[in-house]
């Protein structure tokens, strides 16, 4: 794997983050739904993904630079990496 970003998030050398909220901060402050859910693993924002109309945890990275999420869907655990375009 390439990606530094997975590979330290893998390694345990990223602390690990406890998720903000059950649901997307962001829709749940408007009042707004999303399709599914995603953890920044720098700092336990929870967003909505790129399918959801708002895509909170892609904009929460361009507002942040935090490069890596986790799915919060039940018996999803994978990573991506928005820096490197690369899912683990």
């Amino acid at each position: 794997m390439k990606c530094s970003h997975l590979k330290d998030v893998l390694a345990g050398r990223v602390p690990p983050v406890t998720p903000n909220s059950k649901g997307c901060e962001d829709c749940l402050k408007t009042g707004d739904s999303w399709v599914h859910l995603r953890v920044c693993k720098a700092c336990g924002h929870v967003g909505c993904c790129d399918s959801s109309k708002n895509k909170h945890a892609t904009k929460h990275f361009h507002a942040t630079s935090h490069p890596v999420v986790q799915s919060l869907e039940p018996g999803e655990d994978w990573l991506w990496c928005y820096v490197d375009e690369t899912v683990a």
